[in-house]
This record gives C-alpha cells, sequence and structure tokens, in this order.
C-alpha cells in the first residue's frame, strides 16, 4: 500500500509541477504580442547555487540569494552573491553553445534574465508569457514569483501571468534553464545528436482577452478507405475558448469561398462540421492555402489553413484519394554551416530549399519537433512532413513517469500543429529495441496520438534483424500491428559489411500496411576523395547510395517512398574520428559548410527519375 501511495504521489507531482498549464495557445503568430527576443544577461549556475542551498534544498522563493530574485541590494549593508550585467549576455532565441566558445559542451544550469516595460496595462486584458521552445527545463520568474516549470525541449509553453504581478515598468523575467540530459528523460542519456542548451525558440508576451479562442481544429473528414474526397468535401473539427460563457457564439468564414457559418457553443470545445463547396485541395503540386478566420464577440484569430486528406489504405498512401510515392530526407534542426540550433523563418528557408533542390516532396523531421517556422513553410512550398517526437533508442519503458513526460511532449507536437496541411505522420519514436514492455508503451503513445488526431497517420521508425544467411530481411516488429505505416530504417553496407550485400537484400513485411525505408546512409567527409572502398570517402558513399538505389527496384509493391539520413552533416560527440568525424555525423548529402557530396547527385537524379514515372501514371 505505502509503495502504491508513493507511486500516486509521483504522478500528481509530474502532473503538478512539470506540467503546470494545460491551455497551450496555438497560432501564437496571430495573436496580439510583444516578442520579448533580444539580448538576455545570464548567470552561469554549474552548481546550481541560484536554486538550492547548500544542503541542496530547493531555496524559498523569497529567500534573496535565489536567483529569480532581484540581484540589486536594498541597501549596503546587504550581501548579495549574484548578478546581472550586460557583460554577459546571450542572444535569444539561440542555442547558448554557439554563442560563447566556454559553452560549446556545456550542458548544465543558465539563468536568463529579460528586463522590460509594458506601454499600457489593459485591466480587461488577460496576459501570458509564451515560449517556443526551451532546452530541456524551464523553471519560469517573473518578478520574483515562479509562474511554472516546463519539462521538455523542443515543445511550446506558455503560462498565465497573475494579474497583480505584471507592471508597466521594471518587470524582470527570469529563466532557469537546465539542459543536463537524465535516465528518466526524453531523450535519454544516449543520443546521436549534440544537445544545445538554451532558450531555442521565441518569447512573446501575449495579450488575450478574459474569454479567448485558445485553440481550433479544422481539418477535411477522413473519406472511406479508398475513396477520393467528395465534390463538396466535408470539414470537421471544433473551437476551444478558454474561460466560455454559456451561449458564446463562433464564427468561422473563409473569405475566398464566400463561406461563413455561426455555431453557439455549447460548452467549452465546439464542434464544427460543414460541407465546402469549389475547394481546391493542397497537395505538393499545389500547396493551396485559404484564409480562415475564427471569430467571437471578443476575439478574432485569423490563419492560412490547406484542406487535404491523408490516409494508409492497404497497400498504399493516400494523398486527396490518390497513390504518391514519398520522396523524401530526414533533416535536424540545425544550421551546421553555423554550428548552431536552427530557428526562424530564414534558417527554415535554408533548410527546405535544399530539400526542393534534391528533388524531395517530403521531410522527415528528426529526432523531435522542429521550430513552427519549418511546418509554416512546409504548407506554403508544399513539401509533406513527417513530424517525431524524441521518444529515442532506449529510454525507460517501464517508468510511468516517462511515459508521461513522452505523451506530454506528444501532445504539445500535435497541439501546436494539427491545422499544418503538410504535416501528413506523427512519429512516436525512433528505433526502440523490441520488448514486450517497450511495445506496450509505445502502443499506448500510438493510441494517444489518434485519440488526439484522427485524421492523420502514425508511424514509428522500427529497427531491422538482418537476415544473415538469407536474402529476406523481414520488417516483423509487433509494433508494425499499430502503425499506419512500416517504417524502418537500414543501413546495408555501412554498419555491417559493404555496400555489394544490398544486390542480394529484399525486403518484406507480414502486416499489409505501406512500407516506407525512414532512413539509409553512409559517411563521407566533404572534400575528402579516394577509391569507393575507402571508407568515408565521398566515393564510399557514392558507391553506397548506388547500391541501395539499384535495390529499390525490387522493392515490393507496398514500397511508398524513402527519408535517407540525412540532409546536412550534425555535430555528434558520439562520432570521434579525429581524420574524418571530428564530433560531427558525416553523413549528409551537404556537408557542414553547406558543399553538396557526390551522393547527393545519385539521390537528385533518382528523384526526377521517380517524379517523372509519377506523372506519367496520373
Amino acid at each position: 500500500m505505502k509503495q502504491l501511495i508513493k507511486y500516486a504521489f509521483l504522478l500528481i507531482s509530474i502532473t503538478t509541477q512539470a506540467y503546470a498549464q494545460d491551455n497551450l495557445i496555438t497560432n501564437i503568430a496571430s495573436r496580439k504580442s510583444v516578442s520579448l527576443n533580444g539580448s538576455w544577461q545570464y548567470i552561469a549556475d554549474p552548481y546550481e547555487t541560484g536554486f538550492y542551498d547548500y544542503r541542496y534544498t530547493e531555496l524559498k522563493e523569497s529567500n534573496p540569494d535565489a536567483y529569480w530574485n532581484t540581484d540589486v541590494p536594498s541597501n549596503k549593508t546587504e550581501k548579495k552573491e549574484h548578478g546581472y550585467t550586460d557583460k554577459y549576455s546571450l542572444q535569444v532565441p539561440g542555442d547558448w553553445n554557439h554563442q560563447k566558445p566556454e559553452f560549446l559542451y556545456y550542458e548544465g544550469t543558465l539563468w536568463y534574465k529579460k528586463s522590460f516595460d509594458v506601454k499600457k496595462i489593459n485591466t480587461a486584458s488577460r496576459y501570458f508569457i509564451y515560449f517556443g521552445a526551451v532546452n530541456y527545463r524551464a523553471d519560469v520568474y517573473l518578478n520574483g514569483k515562479k509562474l511554472g516549470m516546463h519539462i521538455g525541449g523542443f515543445t511550446p509553453f506558455n503560462f498565465e501571468i497573475p494579474a497583480a504581478l505584471l507592471k508597466e515598468n521594471g518587470n524582470f523575467l527570469v529563466v532557469r534553464v537546465d539542459n543536463k540530459r537524465g535516465a528518466d528523460e526524453v531523450p535519454t542519456l544516449n543520443t546521436d545528436w549534440w544537445n544545445y542548451g538554451g532558450i531555442t525558440r521565441d518569447v512573446k508576451l501575449v495579450e488575450e482577452p478574459q474569454t479567448f479562442i485558445q485553440d481550433y481544429f479544422l481539418q477535411l473528414k477522413k473519406p472511406l478507405v479508398g475513396k477520393a474526397p467528395a465534390a463538396r468535401p466535408e470539414a470537421e473539427g471544433w473551437v476551444k475558448l478558454n474561460n466560455w460563457k454559456h451561449g458564446e457564439a463562433v464564427v468561422i468564414s473563409i473569405p475566398e469561398l464566400k463561406f461563413k457559418k455561426r455555431v453557439v457553443s455549447a460548452n467549452d470545445s465546439t464542434a464544427l462540421s460543414f460541407s465546402l463547396p469549389k475547394l481546391q485541395l493542397w497537395s505538393p503540386e499545389n500547396p493551396k492555402l485559404y484564409r480562415v478566420v475564427i471569430a467571437t464577440a471578443t476575439d478574432t484569430v485569423v490563419d492560412k489553413i490547406g484542406f487535404r486528406t491523408i490516409q494508409a489504405a492497404g497497400k498504399q498512401v493516400l494523398l486527396n484519394g490518390k497513390p504518391i510515392f514519398m520522396r523524401g530526407i530526414c533533416i535536424h534542426g540545425e544550421i551546421p554551416d553555423e554550428v548552431r540550433r536552427a530557428v526562424g523563418p530564414q534558417d527554415a528557408r535554408i533548410l527546405l530549399n535544399r530539400a526542393r533542390e534534391l528533388g524531395c516532396n517530403m521531410v522527415r523531421l528528426a529526432h523531435y519537433p522542429h521550430d513552427e517556422a519549418m511546418t509554416r513553410m512546409t504548407d506554403s512550398l508544399g513539401l509533406l512532413v513527417w513530424s517525431e517526437i524524441p521518444v529515442y533508442w532506449t529510454i525507460n519503458f517501464s517508468n510511468e513517469a516517462v511515459l508521461q513526460k513522452a505523451k506530454a511532449q506528444l501532445k504539445e507536437m500535435i497541439t501546436r500543429d494539427h491545422n499544418k496541411a503538410s504535416v501528413i505522420i506523427w512519429s512516436v519514436g525512433n528505433e526502440t529495441p523490441i520488448s514486450d514492455t517497450r511495445t506496450r508503451f509505445m502502443h499506448s503513445l500510438i493510441t494517444t496520438a489518434k485519440r488526439l488526431d484522427s485524421t492523420r497517420m502514425i508511424s514509428a521508425a522500427l529497427e531491422v534483424n538482418y537476415a544473415a544467411l538469407k536474402s529476406m530481411n523481414v520488417i516483423d516488429d509487433p509494433l508494425g500491428q499499430y502503425v499506419d505505416v512500416v517504417s524502418f530504417n537500414e543501413y546495408l553496407g555501412w554498419y555491417g559489411g559493404l555496400p555489394d550485400q544490398c544486390r542480394k537484400a529484399n525486403w518484406s513485411t507480414p502486416y499489409n500496411k505501406p512500407l516506407f525505408i525512414s532512413e539509409t546512409g553512409a559517411d563521407a567527409k566533404g572534400g575528402f576523395h579516394a577509391d569507393s572502398l575507402t571508407r568515408f570517402s565521398e566515393e564510399y558513399q557514392e558507391w553506397y547510395y548506388k547500391e541501395q538505389l539499384d535495390m529499390l527496384k525490387r522493392m515490393p509493391d507496398n514500397f511508398v517512398g524513402i527519408s535517407p539520413w540525412v540532409l546536412n552533416d550534425f555535430r555528434s560527440p558520439k562520432r570521434n574520428n579525429p581524420l574524418y568525424q571530428e564530433g560531427w555525423n558525416r553523413k549528409g548529402l551537404y556537408d557542414d559548410k553547406g558543399n553538396k557530396k557526390k551522393a547527393f547527385y545519385l539521390l537528385q537524379s533518382y528523384y526526377k527519375e521517380i517524379k517523372a514515372r509519377d506523372n506519367r501514371n496520373k
């Protein structure tokens, strides 16, 4: 009984502290807000002196030695052992690792402080602090009072500011950021990418009316399996009001379609259902977006939404009722040319234009949710998206607290992007080793994802047990019975053997579902040339891709696409060959200076052939 009580208390603690508010405001770009980006002062605190006392007990909120409290002495006798100054400042959004040489490999705690004024506080409004992402744990304080804490390095969160706390002059916002890896975190201790720390995405002060449109969901109703959308497609969804009042009216309008519908809400979540005549469907060839206006008596939100259907039907993936082959590439949220975390529209355009030049119609955003600028831009450019939470390798699948952390990140990812037409796959993880415990864990995530959004496909990148003596490699992971697309990572010719192993390799799965190669690739140091047998040469990587692409000609008829690993070289402390890696994963088709490797042109040519074939078959 004591153990059960202890376990229940743990779950309550997780819910009330780590995920203190369940009111994520979506489409933040459409809200009335003030940017808090720019220069923030910081204190490096590897011993966490500003958070714990010398007995390693969390400091009381009023303790003057706590780093969230003012650093200005009230008089000359007051002892202050911390201080913020412009001498020590960092740019937000941005990781700390690339901004200061001493932080190149730093993992630990930094305190950020931003002072700001509010021109005029509207006493009829409510105010929120919004963060696009902070890696990994964020404790947020305003004017010495704690607003809350969030765990998870790649998803957005916000906290409401108590009415009496915000001032017109002299506000100071302090954020304790801790990016230390943990055995019971998501992701866990071991990853194959660099753990960039900091306030890595936008920070905003958001103003809302007392009752406001917190979230909404508007997509086409999924047709019967194998059927194209109707001539007058049915849209459905909901609008969620914060501080809902009985009888509140919600008006949905799409001016270009001359469409307007008024619905009276019966509770805080108002269901929507209506037909949309003369609708142009969103697709990579025609990424049509409509201006959608959602309004109440006190609030208006404007968005650009594309309408399309996506589903797995037997052995095919159907976009708007028609089979599609996904010409993909995996992308890390990193700008290797500048050795930093990617942030904002400019970085998104750099990464996505490289994918488009390769000939892609799809990107796998690995291994975590990327900046929202990426998914907004994939909507406008017409690139399909696989979006993933960092349930990666061997996390603690037996720990209920870890499962709740994964579900929280899954919910935040889906909530932020559930109106993005380009997002077609929610992925619940990558290369998780098979066991009954792991399968129950992953199945729970899949069930959660389908409950949150039934309009998209669910998948995960599965591992492969390669056939030792036989030519047939079978993807029979028990998780395959729950996903919509059977996706797998394979590296024949890089991890074990040489690329010519592909000549005798064949692939199958016992599941009557679409089959997708979610990763394949080989390292090559850009500019290093040798014969094709020399590892880490561009010629070896080129040979690898030649054999892989020849193998794809023998794939079964449920093969629906591929997203090779990876678009760009990226930082990874696991990769320590002193000649060819030097702390970089070199599987990119672009090197860390932005130069194309020889394998780029092979894949580009293959994608051109596939595109021409698909155009002939239309």
